[in-house]
């Protein structure tokens, strides 16, 4: 998986500065307003709102736009949209399985603008649950490479509290959970002083298609068209790329 995981976390970095950052902050807001509809908004009170703040901090989003999320979110000021998430599944070139998560208050509008991307892009839907299994729900943590912070000190500080695994993306760490552990997780890096970049629940697959660089830029071709989307919050895909792929992909 360090190959997806490395191209998720370059591609996240590009993101805040380049000039998708508008879709971007629209999608972080859209998760602190569900967040804070759902659990309330005290970010104090409520783990998942905590992090979409931090999570949208860190990607520069305004405090002003995060302010009016929440009030928007817990019902404080008028004007919140009633989101709903939608799953649709698919496979991309090479057999690659796409698991789609949208946010979306138009069933109808999320369901087109996901078909024509997939199909415009070498996709094809799939039926429900069958590509789904090929996915487990997971806490993910990223921690950022800074001073002379090591691998077994991300370990040490997680262990007790339920991190399965370490990985070194080559400038950060990625601490994997299970999806239920990953705000002690986050709570205990917090503890030990060290700094994370996100903390998100994810979908992981069991098995990855490896990728050479020709099939590789037809796959990230497809998950940027459907992430083009406003309807689309996450794409998960189930391919592994080497780093000399990535390179040459980036080059």
């Amino acid at each position: 998986m360090s190959g997806h995981s490395k191209w998720a976390t370059t591609k996240h970095k590009k993101a805040v500065i380049d000039a998708r950052r508008g879709k971007m902050f629209a999608k972080l807001i859209k998760n602190i307003e569900v967040a804070a509809r759902t659990g309330g908004g005290d970010p104090d009170g409520n783990p998942t709102l905590y992090d979409a703040i931090q999570k949208a901090k860190k990607s520069s989003v305004p405090n002003d736009n995060i302010d009016r999320a929440v009030k928007r979110g817990s019902g404080a000021d008028a004007g919140g949209a009633d989101y709903q998430t939608i799953t649709y599944e698919g496979y991309g070139p090479n057999g690659v399985a796409v698991l789609i998560e949208c946010l979306t208050d138009n069933r109808n509008r999320a369901a087109t603008e996901v078909r024509t991307a997939m199909t415009r892009n070498g996709g094809a839907m799939a039926d429900p649950g069958s590509v789904a299994y090929l996915f487990t729900r997971k806490g993910v943590v990223i921690v950022p490479k800074s001073g002379d912070l090591m691998e077994d000190d991300v370990l040490l500080a997680v262990l007790d509290a339920g991190a399965e695994e370490v990985n070194d993306l080559g400038e950060s760490f990625e601490v994997v959970s299970e999806a239920t552990d990953l705000i002690p997780v986050r709570t205990a890096l917090q503890d030990a002083g060290i700094e994370y970049d996100s903390a998100d629940p994810t979908f992981l697959p069991s098995m990855s298609v490896p990728l050479d660089a020709e099939a590789a830029k037809k796959v990230f071709r497809l998950i940027d068209a459907l992430e083009d989307s406003d309807e689309v919050q996450n794409v998960y895909a189930n391919f592994d790329v080497s780093d000399e792929v990535l390179e040459e992909v980036n080059a």
